[in-house]
């Protein structure tokens, strides 16, 4: 009954060939492009190591008859069980001869199919035996020899780790199997018998079966040395988004498995970030990240997490990683300004020494080239990214109403707005750049927000409106605009593009991170640049460090077809105004319909201060107030941090010391408690004010303002 129980068991589990391919589960899966490219395979089984399915045909003709020849020389003649072997084998363990296993290839492959019939390791019973015997007639009977050696060979364990001879080639030689010569295949057979023995052993086995195939065995020992030590690595082909693939493959899915991205522009996005780092050498640059989003779907055609090979920190996602984006953030607090009608493009904001109150002192914002404009319209404040005007309407708005655009925008800020304060409008908030760039793609598509598809099968969510589309129309003329960005970036920056094209550039504190995004009509584009570690680098603005791998990349998506400037939205209008002369030359200019009528031939409307003209008059000492509080910040060049003396013309002492007389200038600060006095022309105290520096030292002497 034992008998026949053990017999009829395994017929009746026996699986198709068919099964057990597609049972096959490597423990590395594949991800695919959008039209069916391998870019990425990301293992998701640690325990062991097993690649695709190799097909008969894919397999080298010499490492097929090495296993043959090793492990089954009548394969092609027995029914699956190798009597006439079996009887040898017998024999010889009555006399204790040394006889050649009778384990046939077939028998062996029943044993890996049934774990009932797999060797223990005390050996198999009769009774396991006869099974694994029977076994082996049905598969030699239903299955044809060549899906019997194909099955087996991706089925059977070599060593260690590895398993299926697609795992072995790749590991031990480097090499698709297909390309394993002689001796190569020699040693994957001596393998079979011998997985962890060691590698002179082998070598001596691998050399046996070569003289089998009347071949020499020079160099077999060198080559068995080298490939037992060889480091296995990721498995061959293209490795083109590791970063990506973690976010997007599901472990439970498929071999393969589709995606958004585009084969061809992940290459030419990694070559460009390579590009620009390699021209950065010696800046203390290592690290970089983009994301290319389609404007209309929201799919990632592009995602580059980092530089690889040229980085300390590969592993780290740059396009998850949350960073300052400074400058980058501007445009969404002009537009909610735009959206109010607390300003437009043409309103005057003075570009002039700040003052803002916050928990910890005044806050002194500075421009990145540490100098002011005066007053400008919004629009040269904004494509020429100033900062002192990004503070004032910040200021206008508030950190709470700011916050919560931004949150609208998908940028989800860790704290609320009061947390930030004033410096939010400069982009104090740690954001990702996936987010940011979605948040230009929301710009892009006139203010209405979705989220970014990694997956094709993802679904798509409707599109929110958050943001008045004809306030979004404005700043994108403004980010297009290279004339309202010349003042700081000049006429022949990396940001004007042969077509339409919306960008903004964004560098954080201490030139540790710096930005570049933008849209065209069809695509929107983000790059960072920095070090994962957080650490400065040396003279890289977005303009220098980003803009370049930005300009790359738009410029190759636009190949052939150049981008094509939006419609105006219904509600906006355009106007012709006119500047005094030593501001801004006449232009046309767009508007929110209803907020043209206020601008005339004298000037435009000066934003926060109600007055058109050119000059604003003082009354004694406007800067800096009685009772001020400064906090000298010790991470910033000591040269961006000087107080603004601000009053009617007149002298100016400063704690007894006379520095000078003029309208404006500026003092390095130094700790300790001070009184600033302003004196009339007869040398009357016209104001006098007491003001404290809290902080390091910056500067030693007092000198006069400049």
């Amino acid at each position: 009954m034992l008998l026949a129980s053990a017999l009829v068991a395994p017929a009746q589990a026996l699986p198709t060939f068919p099964e057990v391919r597609a049972a096959h589960r490597p423990s590395d899966l594949t991800l695919l492009d959008r039209s069916g490219v391998a870019l990425q395979t990301l293992r998701v089984d640690i325990s062991v190591r097993r690649l695709p399915w190799v097909a008969l045909a894919d397999l080298s003709p010499a490492l097929l008859q090495a296993i043959v020849l090793s492990e089954d020389q009548r394969f092609y003649a027995h029914s699956g069980v190798d009597w006439t072997a079996v009887a040898q084998s017998a024999w010889g363990n009555v006399w204790n001869l040394k006889t050649r296993g009778a384990s046939t290839l077939t028998m062996q492959l029943a044993g890996l199919l049934d774990a009932g019939l797999a060797r223990p390791a005390g050996g198999r019973s009769v009774v396991q035996k006869i099974g694994q015997a029977f076994t082996a007639t049905q598969l030699d009977a239903r299955w044809k020899k060549s899906e019997v050696l194909e099955a087996y060979l991706n089925s059977v364990p070599f060593r260690g780790e590895i398993v299926g001879i697609g795992a072995l080639s790749q590991t031990l030689f480097g090499k698709h199997p297909s390309g394993l010569d002689a001796q190569e295949a020699a040693l994957a057979a001596a393998l079979l018998r011998g997985p962890n023995a060691k590698a002179d052993v082998l070598a001596q086995r691998a050399c046996g079966v070569l003289r089998l195939q009347q071949l020499g065995c020079a160099g077999v020992a060198a080559l068995s040395a080298t490939a037992l030590v060889r480091p296995g690595g990721m498995p061959l082909g293209e490795q083109l988004a590791p970063h990506f693939a973690r976010q997007v493959i599901d472990v439970r899915g498929a071999v393969q498995q589709a995606s958004t991205l585009d084969a061809r522009l992940q290459r030419v996005a990694i070559a460009a970030l390579h590009a620009q780092l390699a021209e950065l050498d010696g800046r203390n640059v290592e690290d970089g990240a983009l994301v290319v989003l389609d404007n209309a779907s929201g799919e990632v055609l592009a995602w580059v997490g980092s530089s690889g090979d040229l980085s300390g920190a590969a592993q780290v996602d740059g396009v998850l990683a949350r960073r300052q984006p400074g400058s980058t953030l501007k445009p969404f607090v002009y537009a909610l300004a735009f959206e109010r009608r607390l300003i437009t493009p043409a309103s005057l904001i003075d570009d002039s020494p700040a003052q803002l109150a916050t928990a910890n002192g005044l806050y002194l914002p500075q421009n990145y080239d540490h100098e002011f404009k005066g007053w400008v319209s919004a629009r040269t404040a904004l494509g020429a990214s100033l900062n002192v005007p990004a503070v004032r309407v910040g200021a206008m708005l508030g950190p709470d109403a700011l916050a919560q655009r931004l949150n609208d925008f998908g940028l989800a800020l860790p704290e609320p707005g009061g947390y930030y304060g004033s410096a939010l409008a400069l982009g104090s908030a740690d954001v990702s750049l996936l987010a940011l760039t979605n948040a230009y793609r929301t710009l892009a598509n006139g203010g209405r927000f979705a989220p970014a598809v990694l997956r094709t099968s993802s679904p798509r969510l409707a599109a929110q409106r958050v943001a008045d589309p004809a306030a979004v129309f404005l700043v994108t003329d403004v980010l297009a605009d290279n004339n309202a960005r010349a003042r700081t970036f000049g006429l022949t920056s990396l940001l004007a593009t042969r077509g339409f094209a919306a960008v903004k550039t964004g560098t954080s504190k201490d030139m540790r991170d710096n930005w570049c995004i933008g849209f065209t009509d069809r695509y929107t584009v983000g790059v960072w640049v920095g070090n994962a570690s957080g650490a400065a680098m040396h003279g890289v603005s977005g303009i220098s460090g980003a803009a370049p791998v930005w300009q790359a990349l738009v410029k190759h998506l636009h190949e052939g077809r150049p981008s094509l400037q939006p419609l105006a939205p219904a509600g906006v209008v355009a106007a012709r105004v006119q500047f005094d002369a030593q501001r801004e030359p006449a232009r046309m200019e767009v508007f929110i319909a209803g907020t043209e009528q206020a601008y005339g031939r004298a000037g435009a409307l000066v934003a926060g201060s109600g007055s058109g003209g050119a000059s604003v008059q003082r009354f004694g000492i406007t800067s800096p107030r009685d009772g001020s509080l400064f906090a000298i910040d010790p991470d910033m060049p000591p040269a961006a941090q000087r107080i603004a003396f601000e009053g009617e013309p007149g002298t100016w002492v400063l704690d007894g010391k006379r520095l000078g007389a003029a309208a404006r200038g500026s003092w390095a600060p130094w700790p300790g408690r001070h009184e600033l006095k302003l004196l009339g022309r007869s040398g009357e105290v016209v104001q006098m004010v007491r003001f404290e520096v809290r902080g390091a030292a910056v500067k030693r002497r007092i000198d006069a303002p400049r």
